[in-house]
């Protein structure tokens, strides 16, 4: 159970969880009970989601080839330990599993829902699956974006109160750039190594430098939309409590870390995103009509 655990990539989980907290919390301001269950068929799907695209990622860049050589955590088809039919088969049993949460969700909400779930799931699957996947070409950051920022923080808000607001998009920019921020780190660890099997993600496009810069943009990014989600309460200004560990992080991208030294970053970057997440949840709370 371990492998499938490790397999799983725990550190990546707080992309899933933290937009359905802030997506489900802004109900609050606007007048809205929360509907737990919903809350929780909306965590369902992202989770199921999440843990199903780094299996198929485990699965799709372990049958091409392109994990032979890694610095980061154990990819369960590389090493061995697991074999790439039954990673491919985990793969798909989570994106079942959030097929019929998904489905069960749209079935209180809104069939429209079926069509973004679709959508996600083949999103998911050709990242780095298909012929000519995506992820290969340098627009990963883009779907993590719009799927566990936009789609994740609107799409849970939606699953409240059957809208799609200003608000619920302003603060999916910052679940959005820091999920984003997850990835970009993963990448420049990775750059190396993907640039020699021609996986030609940002950071392999734009360089080692530039890359740096994009995800010190990125953070700068989320700390400037949250702020302004002031707009929605005061309360917002408590998400600056993030800026110290976000510094910390920045320098140590600036100062050039690489390799294996970018591992506990991204550690650090899956806990400043969930901690932005509780402190957004907190203001929501805080500021509940």
């Amino acid at each position: 159970m371990k492998p499938w655990i490790l397999g799983a990539r725990p550190r990546t989980l707080p992309a899933a969880i933290a937009p359905v907290l802030v997506g489900t919390t802004l109900a609050l301001p606007n007048g809205l009970n929360i509907n737990w269950l919903n809350a929780l068929l909306a965590l369902l799907v992202s989770l199921f989601l999440q843990i199903g695209v780094n299996y198929a990622n485990d699965y799709s860049d372990g049958v091409r080839g392109t994990d032979e050589v890694r610095v980061g955590p154990m990819r369960l088809v590389a090493s061995g330990l697991k074999s790439a039919k039954s990673v491919k088969q985990a793969a798909f049993f989570l994106f079942f599993l959030a097929s019929i949460s998904g489905l069960f969700l749209a079935l209180r909400t809104s069939r429209w829902l079926i069509l973004v779930g679709l959508i996600a799931i083949l999103a998911a699957w050709n990242y780095t699956g298909g012929d000519k996947p995506y992820g290969y070409q340098g627009f990963g950051e883009i779907s993590v974006f719009l799927f566990f920022g936009v789609v994740a923080t609107a799409g849970t808000y939606f699953a409240q109160s059957q809208k799609i607001t200003w608000q619920s998009l302003l603060i999916s920019i910052p679940m959005g750039a820091l999920s984003c921020t997850i990835l970009a780190i993963n990448n420049l660890r990775d750059l190396p190594k993907d640039a020699l099997v021609g996986k030609h993600t940002i950071a392999v496009r734009i360089g080692d430098k530039r890359a740096r810069w994009m995800i010190i943009a990125l953070i700068v990014t989320a700390i400037v939309a949250g702020l302004l989600a002031a707009t929605i309460s005061p309360w917002v200004f408590v998400t600056l409590l993030i800026v110290p560990l976000a510094i910390r992080i920045g320098v140590a991208i600036n100062q050039g870390a690489q390799g294996a030294a970018l591992i506990p970053l991204l550690g650090k970057a899956g806990k400043l995103q969930l901690f932005f997440a509780l402190l957004m949840t907190f203001a929501l709370f805080m500021a509940r009509a």
